[in-house]
């Protein structure tokens, strides 16, 4: 764990009052893009790297973790009032929480999505603490051919649970590791598809990237289809906490059942807050003595899949500091600036840099207790904050967008990169094809060919010392085991058939 003067160097960095300030604005700014319907949490994380970049380690990784925090949670706001999920993880339990508005209970939900969101994110918080040194302990013993792994491992995860059918998952994954082939090759130095322009020699730079895929992207999509956002929004009272404890009491194995769930589920490279809510939502329902009343109206759906949602933010960090692995696209985003910061993620950041580890789980556990006022404070003033034109939104954000992205290198290319990278993006999204992978590909992409390479060379070029070592053996075995898993599943359902 952490020693005494280590705990007091992280406290400080994080007690600076600018830094304080800092976080109190990116909770604000998350609350607000949150409740905005079409404006996802990644796309305001994508917006808010360029100026990360101006900040110190802490700051930047304070004010990402806690944008994301209050962002997931304000999802659940035009969810409730406009049936209109402002996350992609509030559209689980969107139904339940609008009919329950449409019968004069949306104070009741939204005390209960503020609450249990806090208390979710608090329980993943102090996993993280718990599991990320120890783990870091073990990961300390990885070579090569282990991280090698880890990569393969996190990149077929994002394959296998992506939204869409795997092999749609498997193609933008592809399209993320050949863009990552461009510039210069590992070991020899040889361009690749840099077609002799100088721009290219170094590869795409990862946040044009990543603005472009997931800033231009949404905004194309907002503007091809637009949000009614005309409907009449449902009155509330602004006394939220009224019932909670009961609630609480009510369910509270339940919760503690979703918080597990969704920790482990976020700690799962390539998963995320997304499918933390949907299954916990599943399993609720699975294990409820009223399922009929879900999708018509039920606080135990909503405070299962709320808590777990939270829950999955603070386990997704536990893959990415540990092993350099993505739990989910907002820390595939956050281990690009933390690269961009000098701070290598991996077991060595534990060893080298404990302070700062420690201020971003103090971070965790500040964001979730801010998100109570902060997030009293937007359910207030929900319903002005909704009503915002989206033709005053979309070109703030635009600007946003190509400042960004020219901040970074001041190179018109990386602006015309954005673009282009926004426009594949779209195009992807259109046809069903998920982005997260191809960002993932983008990512690890690198950290794959590297282990790959230096594996070959050590082992002379055989192939059978990837499962030389213990550990490398068993993520091997699990990695194949994860390839053939349908394969294995559909034999299984066949023998079953032919028994009966």
């Amino acid at each position: 764990m952490f020693d005494f003067s280590v705990m007091m160097q992280g406290l400080q960095s994080i007690l600076d009052p600018t830094v304080l300030m800092i976080i109190v604005g990116s909770g604000l700014y998350g609350l607000f893009i949150g409740a905005m319907p079409g404006l996802t949490a990644t796309m305001a994380v994508a917006l808010l790297v360029p100026i990360t970049f101006y900040m110190d380690a802490v700051p930047a990784i304070a004010s990402i973790i806690t944008m994301s925090a209050m962002a997931i949670f304000a999802g659940d706001l035009p969810g409730t009032l406009l049936h209109i999920p402002g996350t992609p993880s509030s559209a689980a339990y969107c139904n339940d929480s609008f009919a329950l508005a449409k019968k004069g209970k949306a104070s009741v939900v939204l005390g209960v999505d503020l609450v249990l969101s806090a208390l979710g994110g608090l329980f993943g918080s102090i996993i993280l603490l718990c599991m990320a040194p120890v783990l870091a302990e073990v990961a300390l013993q990885f070579s090569s051919y282990e991280f090698f792994w880890l990569a393969v491992l996190g990149l077929s995860c994002a394959v296998m649970i992506s939204s869409g059918s795997p092999l749609k998952g498997f193609v933008s994954l592809l399209i993320g590791l050949l863009v990552n082939c461009v510039g210069l090759d590992i070991t020899l130095g040889f361009p690749r598809f840099t077609f002799d322009r100088p721009e290219l020699f170094e590869g795409f730079s990862f946040i044009p990237a990543m603005i472009g895929m997931f800033g231009i992207a949404e905004l194309m999509k907002n503007v091809s289809e637009p949000i009614n956002r005309n409907a009449t929004m449902i009155e509330y009272s602004t006394d939220i906490f009224k019932g909670i404890g009961g609630v609480i009491k009510k369910y509270w194995n339940q919760i503690i059942r979703s918080q597990l769930i969704g920790t482990c589920i976020g700690i799962l490279p390539g998963a995320g807050g997304d499918i933390a809510a949907w299954i916990c939502y599943g399993v609720a329902k699975r294990f409820s003595k009223t399922p009929d009343e879900y999708g018509q109206g039920t606080v135990e759906g909503i405070a299962n899949a709320t808590t777990a949602n939270n829950a999955a933010i603070s386990g997704a960090f536990i893959p990415a500091l540990v092993f350099g692995i993505p739990g989910d696209s907002l820390t595939a985003i956050i281990i690009g600036v933390l690269f961009m910061k000098g701070l290598e993620p991996g077991p060595t950041l534990f060893t080298n840099h404990g302070d700062f580890l420690f201020a971003i789980y103090m971070v965790f556990i500040l964001a979730n207790i801010l998100l109570i006022p902060l997030g009293y404070i937007i359910i207030r003033l929900a319903t002005k904050v909704m009503r915002v034109p989206t033709n005053l939104l979309n070109p703030i954000i635009l600007g946003f967008c190509i400042v960004g992205a020219y901040a970074i290198n001041n190179a018109n290319f990386d602006i015309m990169a954005m673009f282009g990278f926004g426009i594949l993006a779209f195009i992807m999204l259109k046809h069903g094809f998920p982005v997260a992978p191809a960002i993932l590909g983008l990512v690890l992409g690198d950290m794959l060919e590297n282990t790959f390479m230096q594996s070959m060379i050590k082992s002379e070029w055989d192939l059978t010392s990837f499962f030389s070592r213990p550990i490398a053996a068993i993520l091997g075995l699990i990695t194949v085991l994860l390839w053939f898993s349908p394969l294995i599943v559909k034999a299984v359902k066949k023998g079953r058939k032919v028994q009966a």
